[in-house]
Parts: structure tokens; sequence; C-alpha cells
């Protein structure tokens, strides 16, 4: 036998095999049982002996009539000295199934020879269990420890416990035999998790104690929601109206049931008064099931923030794929490809990407605080007809572009005037379409030429990319450009490529009547082309479990169709992928069409951005004079951070108009209202923030309260008496839920609508408590500090800078 076969053996069955034997054993036991009543008879009879007959049906029925023997259940493969060394986790969780459920354990010896596959504990029962001795048929069998403690249950445990248990078994329990405290750490902080999960999972334990018929029924969907009116209560349960018309129906209303508001409150009823969440429980309306948080729970939740330096992150957040080293482990399953920014070669950009460059680097940044591996990339377009004319015309205009390479600063006159050359004049258009020939052929005088425009727009990419704090690899269509090809043979191998009338080269999916066009008519490619290839190699050779497109809305139709074509041919697995675009709308000028210069140019995206920097500035100078004419209403800023405060507020400003609506609307571009101090604008948020850290250093400059050393010491804990203390708290448990709801559609409003909402908790909170000075001050100061640490924490995902003071 060789090392590796005897390595196998040695191992044994996996997992799977495991389970497959065991639900065999199962399977066998059950028939056997079965076969066994059939066949029993009075005194040995047997059943099919005529004469015997009533006798046996005599005795029979006496047995029925017997109370059941209790089930026997033996523990098996356990050491003859248990002790807390040899105590395993198995061992450990039979004995708390056997004391919770009541299940008296017996010892069940040594499968070794019986079953050979099973080397640790194993729990044996049903009738065949009675015998400690080899039984006919084998008893039923379960193993490993959460496998145990289900069937000592003796019922079949909720989804909730069995992800809880999954849990356990595959994150807390390694991260605790690993010592890794980050690791710990991760694991122990889905514990808190969202809200939103935890009360669903109070209200569904309550429902099918209530009415455990619920479980059968379908179209039943238990799931807890905020409130929307926090005057009513934190959460609420809306199922009591829907179960209600479901248990009528099939006539399943208990006695003394016949509204609405007594199935809701049965619900109630059935909650348990210990639970760790909600407490206040009442019926509203129609129905509706309102509810409260427990004080203690937003307690627990505001020092953990404050402990942790940041706030809890939710459970499906994947952190926990760290190496042992604190490096960030490369799963493939956890890749995702964001495709955003990506302008045009040779131009400037302008207003027209502002929206996909943020929003794409928002997307980035939430997805990777989940524990996604992002790839961010920009899909310049930097192939194509167009690039024949620029190559004529810098040769033109720049004959020793070879020795001296030419220092094009305004890409914008350039390519224009290059395109009215194209069009005025028949032998520049025609050798610029031979340029374009020569280029794909791989000329070298193209090529250059072509690789001295790519890096002149590079330099003034990456003035907006700099200003705006954006991170993303380009990878543009020329890439792909090789890959083409393979692609449109693959698809033609499985017959899939309809050939139209002069030969183009397309696909048809479902739901279109307008094909994907692989190849033109004269041989040439596309978007459609470019863009079919750039997917493949994303999911093969990137292998990425999810690619997002942020591009303008008109472009919904082609990428639905590329996904379409992907899963035609079976490159995309529905169960395994996710494939979003999202299309945003137009930035508009004040008379509502697109936003233009007055002389009815797009707007360089530089010059829009310097001028939010520059307004702001002297906002900035303007507070500072009135502190120093004694006006009021001063700054704290001292004029060597009067720039740099600018940038952070300036550049923040205009990234939160946007990124605080839905991406498909339209909105009209307006600087007084992106740097208003009210409303909803990043200026509010950022004075608010500000406003926070300015009390917390005024607690240590004046009272010698330094909130730090409090932290550190970790005695002082935050309590939550005051009704505006308790909202504030409420509102910093909503930042899971915030981040869960975000991942469904990849809209950053879901955490410009929280922090907004948390700001406004923190006004209310500063405006209605006495912090400094008060005898709670120190808890106070501590929940400042947690409100702001969650307010750091969205500026960062939504990719604004924060300031300290302003």
């Amino acid at each position: 036998m060789s090392e590796a076969a005897a390595a196998e053996e040695k191992k044994g069955p996996s997992k799977k095999e495991l389970k497959k034997l065991a639900k065999k054993a199962q399977k066998d036991a059950a028939k056997a049982e079965a076969k066994q009543a059939k066949g029993a008879g009075g005194g040995g009879a047997p059943a099919n002996n005529k004469t015997n007959g009533s006798a046996a049906a005599s005795v029979t029925t006496k047995k029925a009539a017997t109370p059941p023997s209790p089930p026997v259940y033996r523990l098996a493969n356990v050491p003859s000295t248990l002790t807390a060394a040899s105590a395993d986790i198995c061992t450990i969780k039979a004995c708390m199934g056997s004391l919770l459920y009541s299940k008296p354990l017996l010892p069940g010896g040594s499968t070794s020879s019986t079953l050979p596959f099973v080397h640790g504990p194993a729990l044996l029962y049903g009738s065949a269990a009675s015998s400690s001795s080899s039984p006919s048929p084998p008893p039923i069998m379960a193993f490993g420890g959460n496998g145990i403690l289900k069937a000592l249950s003796g019922q079949s445990v909720s989804s909730t416990t069995d992800d809880w248990l999954e849990f356990e078994r595959t994150e807390l329990r390694p991260a605790l035999c690993s010592g890794n405290t980050k690791k710990i750490d991760v694991a122990l902080s889905k514990i808190n998790d969202a809200l939103t999960l935890h009360a669903s999972s109070i209200f569904a334990k309550a429902i099918l104690d209530a009415f455990p018929v619920a479980q059968s029924l379908e179209g039943i969907e238990i799931k807890a929601f905020k409130c929307k009116d926090i005057k009513h209560g934190d959460y609420q349960c809306n199922i009591a109206m829907s179960l209600f018309q479901k248990l009528k129906g099939m006539g399943g209303l208990p006695a003394g049931v016949s509204s609405p508001q007594q199935v809701a409150q049965k619900i109630i009823d059935a909650v348990d008064v210990n639970n760790p969440v909600l407490c206040d429980l009442s019926v509203n309306g129609p129905g509706f099931i309102m509810s409260r948080v427990k004080e203690e729970y937003l307690e627990r939740g505001v020092n953990e923030i404050v402990k942790r330096g940041a706030p809890v992150k939710p459970k499906c957040s994947t952190d926990d794929n760290d190496g042992d080293d604190g490096e960030k482990k490369n799963e493939t399953s956890n890749t995702v490809v964001v495709d955003f920014s990506s302008p045009n070669i040779a131009k400037e950009m302008h207003v027209g990407h502002l929206r996909s460059t943020i929003i794409g680097e928002a997307v980035c940044r939430i997805l990777e605080y989940t524990g996604k591996s992002v790839m961010r990339v920009n899909h310049v377009g930097d192939w194509g007809t167009q690039f024949g004319m620029l190559i004529q015309y810098l040769k033109e205009e720049y004959p020793n572009f070879h020795e001296d390479v030419p220092n094009i600063t305004d890409l914008t006159a350039f390519y224009k005037n290059a395109k009215s050359r194209f069009d005025d004049s028949a032998e520049f258009k025609k050798i610029s379409q031979l340029n374009v020939v020569k280029l794909q052929a791989g000329d070298e005088e193209c090529r250059k030429i072509w690789q001295v425009l790519c890096d002149v727009s590079r330099k003034e990419f990456e003035k907006v990319y700099d200003r705006l704090d954006i991170s993303v690899e380009e990878c543009g269509e020329s890439f792909y450009n090789d890959k083409i090809p393979p692609v449109i043979e693959e698809f033609m191998s499985r017959d899939m490529i309809s050939v139209e009338e002069g030969g183009a080269k397309c696909v048809f999916v479902p739901n279109f009547k307008i094909p994907l066009m692989l190849q033109k008519s004269d041989g040439g490619y596309g978007y459609d082309s470019t863009d079919m290839a750039a997917i493949k190699y994303r999911l093969d050779e990137l292998k990425a479990r999810q690619i997002v497109y942020i591009t303008d809305f008109t472009q919904g139709d082609h990428f639905q169709m590329v996904f379409a074509a992907a899963k035609k041919i079976g490159w995309v697995d529905d169960d395994s992928h996710r494939l979003d675009h999202i299309g945003f709308g137009t930035v508009q000028g004040e008379d509502g069409k697109r936003f233009k210069t007055r002389s009815g140019d797009t707007v360089r995206l530089v010059d829009l951005l310097d001028e939010a920097v520059s307004r702001m500035e002297a906002s900035l100078r303007e507070r500072n004079a009135a502190a120093d004419d004694g006006s009021g209403g001063g700054g704290n800023v001292s004029e060597d951070e009067v720039h740099k405060t600018a940038c952070a507020m300036g550049y923040g400003a205009v990234k939160y108009f946007d990124l605080r609506r839905n991406p498909t609307s339209n909105y009209i571009f307006s600087y007084d209202r992106m740097l208003d101090t009210k409303g909803n604008t990043a200026i509010y948020l950022l004075y608010a923030h500000a406003r926070l850290e300015s009390i917390i250093s005024k607690g240590k400059a004046n009272f010698g309260v330094d909130v730090d050393a409090l932290i550190a010491d970790g005695k002082s804990k935050i309590a939550l008496k005051h009704k505006s203390e308790r909202n504030l708290g409420l509102h910093l448990e909503f930042f899971a839920d915030t981040i869960e709801e975000t991942l469904k559609d990849l809209y950053p409003y879901h955490i410009c609508d929280f922090v907004y909402a948390l700001s406004i908790a923190a006004s209310e909170f500063v405006t209605q408590c006495k912090v400094l000075g008060s005898p709670e001050m120190e808890s106070r100061l501590l929940l400042c500090r947690a409100t702001a640490i969650t307010m750091r924490q969205c500026f960062d995902l939504l990719g604004i800078r924060h300031v300290m003071r302003i």
C-alpha cells in the first residue's frame, strides 16, 4: 500500500461520508423496528399462523396499550476515567444535553468493531440501544457535539439554533482554540449581532410556541422591523395579521382567538420575559406587535463600542478570514470585482465621471469593511477607432515626440482639435483609419504614441483621484483585446452564435430582442465584445464571486444582457455568483439639464472640486475673523490648518451630496446646498462630530476627566438613564442593521441616512443632558466618544475625511 493510500485509510471517511453512513444506519434501524413490530405475535408464534391469529391479535392489542419504554441513550467511545484533560467538546456537549433535556446517559462501550470509522464520542439510541452488546439491527447513531445535542433534544431544532451551533463549531471554537486574540474578538463580536436578527428570532420562537402549526405554513415570513416612528416602539413585528388569515383559512385558530389582535397578544404572552433583548411588548392597531429594546442590552452595546474603539460589525461580516500573522487571507470565494470610474484616455475627467468614481469608492470601502477581498478595477477607454485620429494629430503637432515627450496639459482641447481635423480633412481621416489598423497590428510607432497619450491621461486622472482619496487599479479595454477571439470561439462551439446579415456574430439572450454583437461585420470588436471577455476573465482568472459595475443608468440593459449571456453559456451559477449593475442618474445644472459651463462645455472635475474647497476656505476664514473681532461664532482652526480642513470639508461635501440620495435619481448640483451648515449635508455632520470631540476635550482641560484614561481603566461604564441617552444608544445599535441593509443593494445612501439620524440624536442628547460638570459626566463623555467613533466609521465608509475641530 502506498503512503498516500495508507494515510487516506488512517484518515477515514470524510464528514460527508460519515453523515451518509449515519443516515443509512438510521434508516436500517427504522426498517428493522417496523419489521419487528409487524411480525410480533403471541407466545412467539408466527404472525401469519392462522390458528393463533386471534390470540396474536389479542396479544398485539394488549401490547399496544402498554406504555412504551423510555428511550435508552448510550454514549460510546468515552474514556473510562474522564478528566479535565481528556474531556473533549463532544463529551462536554453530550453531558450538557443530558442535563438540559433530562435524558440519562448510559455507557455505550466502544464502536471500534461495529463502527470502525467513528473515533470520537457517539450517541447510540433507539430500541436497539437497549442492549449494550452488539445489537442487531444497529442502533441509531449521532456523532459530533452538535449532532449529539440535537439528538438528545428529541425534536427538530430551529434554523436559528442550528445557525448558532454551526457558528460555535466553525468560528467561535477554532478562534478560542487558536489563542489568537484578534480572531477571538472577531468571533465574540458576532454574538452581539444586528438587532433585527435578535428581535426576529425572539418573535419566531414565541410564534411557534403560541401556534405550533405555524411551522408548517407557507408564505409566512417572521421578521422584526425598525419602527418608523420611535414614539411607538423600537422594533415591531407585523406577522399577526397574515398569520390570523392563514390559521383561519385552515381552521387552526385556537379557542378564544377570533382577531389578529388576539393572535398578536398570544404571541406576546409566549415571549420569554427573560429574553436578553426585548421588553414592553404591546399590540398596536390591527395587530402590530410593538417592542422596546432592553436598557441593559443597549448599555452593553455602547460600552462595547468604547471598549473596541469601533462599532460592532454585523454577522454578515467575514473578517474572520485573517491568518495567524494578522494578514487577511485572499480566499477566492470572497473575491469581489468592482468596476468603476472608467474615464477615457485623451479626455479630461468631467462631472459625468463624478458619480461612478465616488459611488464606486464607497461601495469598495463597504465591501472591504465586511471582509470581502475587493479588486478595484478602472476599465478605462484606452482602445478604439478614436485613437487613429489622436495618433495622427500628435504626430503632426509634435513631430519630435520621440526625443521630447509632449506636455499636453489640456486634454479636452487636444481631443477637440484632433476631432476637428478628422471631420474637416478627408486625407487626415483616411490616415487616421489606417493608424487604427496599424495600432491593432502592433505597429511600434503607433504603440509608442498610444502609450504617450495613456501616460498623459493617467497624470490628469490622478489629480482627481488624489483629491478624492480614490484607490483604483487600471485595467483598460486594451487588456482584453487578445481575450475576445477565444470567447467568440467558445460561444460558437456551444452553437450559441447567430451569424447575422453581413457576417456579424451575435448572441441572443432571453427577454431582449436586440442581441449582443461579439464581432462586427467588418471583423472589428465593440463594447459587447470587450465586456464579455472582461466578465469571462474576472470569473475564471480572478475567481470573482461577485462583480459590481457602476455606470450611468442608460447602460443598464447592456449589462443585463452581458449577465444573461454569461449565465446562458454557464460561466455564472446563481447559487455561487452575484452580478450587480448600479446605474446612476444625471448631475444637472440649475436649469435641470446636464451640468455644463456657460459656454456649453462639460465641467472639468478638478475645477469643480477645487471650487468647493475655495468656498470652504472662505467660510472658515470668516469664522476665524468673527472669533478675532469678538462678534461670536468663531472657529477653532488655525490659519495653517485652514486649507487642509477646507479640503476635507469641501471634497466631503461634494461626495456626500451625491451619496446621500438613491443613485438612480438625478440631482441638481448646488454649491450653496452642499456647503450648508444645516440639514442633511456633510458640513453639518462634520460640525456635529467636531462638537462631540470638543466636549470631550473640554472635559479633560476643564474638569480633569480624560476619556482615554477612563477607557483604559475600564471601570467607568455608560448608563442610559435619560430618554435622550437611551435614544442615542438605540441609534448606535442600528449600525449593524444599516450595514446589512446596505449589502443588499450596495447603495451608500443607507449609511448617509444612518449617520444623519445619529447626529440628530447626538445633538438632542448634548442639548437635553448636561455633560460637563454633571454627576453623570464620565458616562456621558464616554457616550460622546462612542458616538464619535461610530460617526468616524461612517465617514470612512463614505470616503469622507473627518476633522476633529472646526
